[in-house]
């Protein structure tokens, strides 16, 4: 009995300080983050005004439909979408700092990789195991780049389909309000991408210090999430009756926006 439970605590000990740690804490938080992402689309299903992304599509069509249709709103509309995009230039901008700093942090895997694992004895301190980390994060922060990217370049589009003269809106459907205000509605969904592939980031990093990190941060990424998604203002229904055609049309990209 004495050598079973010496070989037991032996074969536990291995585990601990081996892979076994950080592959239970990165299924954990792949498993929260999809069964968040799972509740927050039942009830989206269930109440369209939950979230606050189907929101800000509707007011993005709103707001298309009413430049294009009124006169004398060229300038406030280009200035609008000028700052839009300046905000997509700024993030692509950082992120491609991030990106080149990811790529330098995974040359020094060997300097780093126990230094950084001093505050958890658990998990492995295999360069390998911190060469994926890393090649993890910085597929996180590709992900955000090219995403703001897609927002500038929808965006740059959209600002000339705006100024179109309402004689002409009709030589093209895709020159139509409807079809510019999908144009916007698009370039807003990849800035939801982008930023949150910057929030994934957050428990990507505290893996780089363990495992018990990484799941104790994706706890507190999901709590974070479920406050940021959800529309405060749900219970309240406007007077004004909105087209449900449309907004179920802004719910769907919605829903594909992160």
């Amino acid at each position: 009995m004495g050598a079973e439970n010496m070989y037991e605590a032996l074969s536990n000990s291995t585990w601990l300080t081996g892979s076994g740690p950080d592959e239970l804490a990165f299924l954990f938080s792949v498993l929260l983050v999809a069964a968040y992402y799972l509740h927050m689309r039942q009830r989206i299903q269930q109440d369209p005004h939950y979230s606050i992304h189907a929101v800000n599509a509707l007011a993005r069509r709103l707001w298309v439909e009413n430049v294009m249709s009124t006169p004398g709103k060229d300038v406030m509309a280009v200035q609008t979408l000028r700052n839009f995009i300046m905000v997509g230039i700024m993030m692509a901008s950082t992120t491609a700092l991030l990106i080149m700093g990811t790529l330098t942090l995974s040359g020094q895997a060997e300097n780093i990789v126990r230094s950084w694992h001093i505050l958890g004895s658990y998990g492995s301190h295999s360069a390998a195991l911190w060469i994926f980390k890393v090649i993890c994060l910085l597929a996180d922060f590709l992900v955000a780049f090219f995403a703001y990217v897609m927002s500038m370049r929808l965006a740059t589009h959209v600002v000339f389909m705006l100024n179109v003269p309402r004689q002409g809106q009709g030589a093209h459907p895709g020159l139509s309000p409807e079809s510019v205000a999908q144009r916007l509605i698009q370039a807003g969904n990849m800035v939801a991408i982008g930023m949150r592939a910057f929030l994934f980031a957050v428990p990507i990093v505290f893996w780089l210090f363990g495992p018990l990190f990484l799941a104790l941060a994706s706890v507190g990424l999901v709590f974070f999430l479920y406050h940021l998604d959800r529309n405060e203002a749900a219970d309240s229904r406007s007077s004004t009756p909105v087209r449900e055609d449309a907004h179920e049309h802004d719910l769907g990209h919605a829903l594909g926006s992160f």
